[in-house]
């Protein structure tokens, strides 16, 4: 790739758009599911439902790290903030997600010690410079920055640097997806794969989704016409009969993965026996907490963690959202009580969160769609 501009060319794209209609079974509708919301983004922000026919609808899936988080780990995350001589760190989209207490910048405004940083590593410095302070790591993502993580424990273990601690909220893509198959309220024909989780887990790993489910993968990158490139992929899969997992992604996504990524995580971290996942409940085996080798790095053992559990606020429909049975625009608070400014769930605050990108984006391609109605 030289420019982004090669990626977003006009032409191309609807050329990719008449060989997507011509793929399209008559009288038949498909329902395709971009894990990732990076994918929803991209697809609001540069239009590209408009390059679809009707027949082929794109539904979002629980791929935003952020929005997955449920009310009550935050809820234990503002209660370590609060403790003696304790700096919580975090990124900078956990900021304003809402627990039950409030949020982050609620707890810093109380006089918690909460600080925005940009990677693990900006959190072992904050250790590192001060010594006669707790310093713990609100460790979210799925194994996009699961790696990274991994490699400050080892760092801070080299170092020695034994002010430095990790509150583990990383989970696996998989179970999630497998979550989505064996849910009754969704239908789907195909799925598009996240881009930067495969990145480091490869594209093996899917293929349970094709073995036991019957649904075609594509791995899709995140410019416009890597989605319709994918989408294609995917159609042309069906119209042959078959069903594989493929890559689109192949300038970025190794099939066998990252292995090296792959080894710091499980030199690290293990799976958990479950983990709650807001909208989808407890999925076993779907997150990771520290090794007992690296207990002195783990929040949870450091610290009385209270272990909250928050009930969603029955107004958000957050759970529909995650899990694509509703359209962000068909929850009953968005854009009104719940929106950037004010979010009253988590998919209206992150940057990969699909409320925020309807909000911003879609809100557009459904008023063209109310107006040509009323046409």
């Amino acid at each position: 790739m030289r420019f982004v501009d090669e990626y977003r060319d006009a032409d191309k794209a609807q050329a990719l758009a008449t060989q997507i209609a011509a793929l399209c079974e008559p009288g038949r509708q498909y329902k395709f599911m971009e894990v990732c919301g990076g994918h929803t983004h991209t697809i609001y922000k540069h239009g590209l439902e408009d390059y679809l026919p009707e027949q082929v609808s794109l539904v979002h899936g629980p791929g935003c790290p952020v929005c997955v988080i449920p009310m009550g780990r935050i809820d234990d995350a503002i209660a370590l903030a609060h403790e003696p001589d304790v700096i919580m760190t975090a990124f900078g989209d956990m900021m304003r997600v809402p627990g039950g207490t409030g949020s982050f910048l609620d707890a810093k405004a109380a006089g918690a010690d909460i600080r925005m940083v940009y990677s693990p590593l900006d959190a072992l410095k904050i250790a590192r410079n001060n010594p006669d302070r707790r310093v713990v790591f609100m460790a979210i993502g799925f194994e996009t920055t699961s790696p990274s993580t991994a490699v400050t424990v080892l760092r801070a273990a080299a170092e020695g640097i034994d002010n430095f601690s990790v509150f583990c909220n990383h989970v696996t893509i998989l179970p999630a997806i497998k979550a989505i198959l064996d849910s009754p309220d969704l239908r789907l024909d195909g799925f598009l794969g996240p881009g930067h989780v495969s990145t480091v887990i490869g594209c093996r790993p899917y293929e349970f989704i094709t073995c036991d489910y019957g649904k075609p993968l594509v791995c899709a990158g995140f410019e416009p016409l890597d989605l319709l490139q994918s989408v294609f992929m995917l159609l042309k899969q069906l119209a042959e009969g078959r069903c594989e997992v493929e890559n689109q992604y192949t300038r970025v996504v190794p099939w066998d993965g990252n292995l090296r990524a792959l080894e710091a995580i499980g030199q690290v971290m293990q799976l958990r026996p479950y983990f709650e996942w807001r909208g989808l409940g407890f999925i076993s085996h779907s997150a990771l907490r520290m090794r007992e080798e690296y207990a002195a790095y783990d929040a949870e053992r450091l610290f009385d963690v209270p272990g909250v559990r928050v009930a969603d606020p029955k107004a958000c429909q957050c759970g529909e959202v995650l899990k694509g049975v509703l359209k962000p625009w068909e929850c009953k608070v968005f854009g009104t009580a719940c929106t950037p400014e004010t979010p009253i769930g988590t998919c209206m605050v992150s940057s990969e969160g699909a409320c925020a990108a309807y909000y911003n984006f879609g809100r557009f391609t459904r008023q063209r769609l109310t107006d040509a109605t009323r046409v």
